[in-house]
């Protein structure tokens, strides 16, 4: 390290920006407006927002625009407010560097609402955006755009063109992987190839960067140019290309490392990888500080620090010659050194994939040749376009094939959870003093076998520790977490031995929440078997998210596994019930049904269903709906559906004081009854319902009583996700969101 001064610099600047975020210091989150403007927009959301279009991406409805060097006008006075995104209510006529001046409402970008979800003011503080303007409507505009942003953005149009008529169906991956545009990127393959851990070569990135600017450079030096002139103008060409693909993180890491590693050439230098690496990382940071918790900055550094650092000890360690046994270390190093940064985000790693890219690093290379050489070809000779896309094209049907093979396998994917900041802390001082302590003993030449020996058992037992320290889930309580999904109800509970069951799973208000809410929650917590699924009707917001997960098993694009579907039994079944139905079948899940005096067993945890009565008709799904009583140990939880008054009087003979009551309805006006709520006397109440509903929930009335019957009333909508733990006696309350 010490032959690396720029390494310790790097060190000591992320070092520093953490330590600065951590006290408190506006580097990382900070937002560019002032107290008192931040609360005049929380009361007054509609304002006037100015800047020039950076980008703009049709939707299916309307339009979104990138604005940079924005300013909100307050008072006939500006403020900067860096960089926007306006959702415009319709389609405008619109060209990069345009002045462009917006009326809607401002809000600032949200934080994640439940465990594992997407943390948008996280990820985009990295573009110095803060606040979105949602119903845009355009005040003004000017004429004249940036010509040389223009001319990039027609090129990246045409040739997105260009693909589209030459590759077909592959089209969208030649897309993502030439021009970074992965607007028309299909979800399917975006999970599958993030399942098999494969998902890294849809970015621009090293990989991209070293493939075309260092084959455009022997090229050019081939016809004749002197070392200067190749490298002049390969590096011009990738800084425009790194531009054109819109300059993602991976991107600019790329074509900073082959600046250097192009100007070490031309100065007859030698290039240092981990060095490059420090400066690259040291130009992004000091731009935008934001990136020291960007997702694709850490796994990016992360995989390069892996195959810089990491692999060359390894491999000299271990004596591996090998060259298929190499390339396997290598995706292991990658593997180690991002482990950490991959369950932190997603709770979840790809373990089929190691062997994957042994198959795909060799061979992606013969795709992006061929998605280049078709958009560039494609704009001369489209038919000749078409058989140059054909190499590319079947080396991504194998890809297809090969990951979905590995999918269908037991061990593709290991779900430990997202790990505690202490336990990452250690993982990495084990992984990097048993790379150090290698490095040392190679460079000290040790030839004793026994030293050896005993050397290479303590690596692999330290590095086993590494992992055993990483993946350890400490759970004492037993936890029943009501997720915000909006206008529905979503339910987790998790028992201190490892079972976990899903109570409904629904909203009529957000979209994919199975893929946004649920199975990120689900990985974050180191969820990869579901015991059972208790549906308590088939009403949309009960049922919308259960279904998605559903189709994603049957596709194979996920690795979660359900037990049982319980649903409950009445005689007469929705079109709703028999498509959940079917589509449990199908991927191998118990189909069940519930009704008054069932008794199911999961774990240390009693359900005992109280409605619906058996042969009850189900007309009316609310009333018939599911409900049954929770116990563990001395606690109590009450989970009743969409239930009303009706079913509430048909219960009291059987009910006693519970510790949870999840409550009915959304807390609606006609559920929670005065005479029910003095019977159960629920400690803890929670309402699952959206802020803003047609509804009207929860009701003022339902608040009132549930607070006169002396519980403690908690509010998805308010809160994000609620936890409600216990050890069987005592009964805590965690909000993920504090309000």
């Amino acid at each position: 390290m010490t032959r690396r001064p720029l390494c310790l610099v790097c060190l000591f600047l992320m070092l520093f920006l953490a330590a600065g975020d951590w006290l408190g210091f506006p580097f990382i989150r900070g937002n560019p407006l002032p107290d008192y403007l931040k609360e005049w927009i929380k009361e007054h959301p509609e304002s006037v927002v100015c800047g020039e279009v950076e980008s703009f991406r049709d939707t299916e409805f309307s339009q979104t625009v990138s604005l940079n060097e924005s300013y909100l006008i307050y008072r006939s006075k500006k403020f900067p407010i860096k960089n926007i995104t306006v959702y415009l209510k319709k389609r405008e006529e619109l060209k990069p560097g345009m002045y462009l001046c917006v009326r809607g409402i401002l809000e600032e970008l949200s934080l994640p609402r439940n465990p594992g979800e997407f943390n948008a003011r996280q990820y985009y503080a990295c573009d110095h955006m803060y606040y979105s303007v949602k119903k845009g409507e355009v005040l003004k505009k000017g004429k004249e755009g940036n010509a040389y942003q223009t001319l990039l953005l027609r090129i990246r149009e045409h040739l997105n063109g260009v693909l589209e008529g030459a590759a077909g169906e592959a089209a969208p991956v030649f897309a993502a992987m030439v021009l970074g545009e992965k607007g028309e990127l299909p979800k399917e393959t975006k999970m599958l190839y993030q399942m098999a851990g494969i998902i890294h070569i849809l970015a621009i990135s090293g990989l991209h960067i070293s493939l075309l600017g260092v084959g455009l450079y022997e090229l050019l030096k081939k016809t004749g140019l002197g070392i200067w002139s190749a490298g002049f103008l390969s590096l011009t060409v990738m800084i425009f290309y790194g531009e054109m693909t819109g300059g993602s993180v991976s991107a600019m890491r790329a074509v900073s490392m082959f600046l250097i590693a192009t100007g070490a050439k031309i100065l007859g230098r030698i290039y240092d990888m981990m060095t490059a690496l420090s400066v690259s990382a040291m130009i992004l940071l000091l731009e935008s500080p934001a990136y020291l918790y960007n997702t694709g900055f850490l796994l990016s550094f992360g995989a390069v620090l892996g195959v810089g650092a990491v692999l060359p000890v390894f491999l000299k360690f271990s004596g591996i010659k090998n060259k298929i046994l190499k390339s396997l270390m290598g995706s292991v190093c990658v593997q180690l050194t991002t482990l950490p940064v991959m369950l932190w985000f997603y709770g979840e790693v790809s373990i089929i994939g190691i062997f994957l890219n042994l198959l795909v690093l060799p061979t992606v290379g013969i795709v992006l040749i061929s998605g280049v050489f078709t958009a560039l070809i494609g704009c001369i000779s489209p038919g000749l376009a078409v058989c140059v896309s054909l190499p590319g094209r079947l080396v991504l049907f194998a890809y297809d094939k090969l990951c979905s093979l590995g999918a269908s396998l037991l061990f593709c994917t290991w779900t430990p959870g997202q790990p505690k900041i202490w336990q990452a802390v250690i993982y990495y001082i084990l992984l990097f003093s048993v790379t150090g302590a290698a490095g040392f003993l190679i460079k000290k030449e040790v030839k004793n076998r026994r030293k050896l020996y005993l050397a290479k058992s303590g690596f692999v037992v330290s590095l086993a520790a590494a992992l055993f320290v990483l993946s350890q889930r400490d759970r004492q309580h037993m936890e029943i977490t009501c997720l915000d999904i909006g206008q529905g109800d979503a339910i987790a509970a998790q028992l201190p031995t490892g079972e976990v069951f899903l109570v409904d799973g629904g909203s009529s208000n957000k979209k994919n929440i199975g893929q946004y809410q649920i199975l990120p929650f689900l990985k974050n917590q180191g969820i990869s078997y579901v015991d059972a699924v208790f549906i308590s009707h088939t009403d949309e917001d009960h049922i919308s998210g259960v279904r998605e997960i559903l189709e994603y098993m049957e596709k194979g694009l996920i690795s979660l596994k359900i037990g049982n579907l319980i649903l409950p039994g009445i005689s007469e079944k929705t079109e709703a019930r028999r498509e959940l139905e079917a589509l449990a079948k199908k991927v191998g899940i118990q189909v069940m049904t519930a009704n008054r005096g069932d008794d199911f067993r999961i774990g240390d945890g009693r359900i005992s269903v109280l409605s619906p009565e058996k042969g009850a008709s189900g007309e009316d799904v609310n009333e018939d709906a599911v409900v049954f009583l929770l116990s563990y140990k001395n606690f109590r939880g009450l989970f009743t559906g969409d239930v009303g008054e009706e079913t509430e009087k048909k219960l009291l003979s059987v009910l006693s004081d519970v510790d949870f009551l999840k409550v009915g309805h959304h807390g609606s006006g006609y559920s929670s009854t005065q005479a029910f709520l003095d019977k159960i006397k629920p400690e803890v109440s929670v309402i699952s319902c959206s802020e803003s509903n047609t509804y009207g929930h929860p009701s003022p009335e339902t608040i009132k009583r549930l607070e006169k019957s002396g519980s403690r009333v908690e509010y998805t909508m308010k809160s994000g996700a609620v936890t409600v733990f216990t050890d069987g006696k005592n009964v805590g309350v965690r909000r993920f969101s504090p309000s």
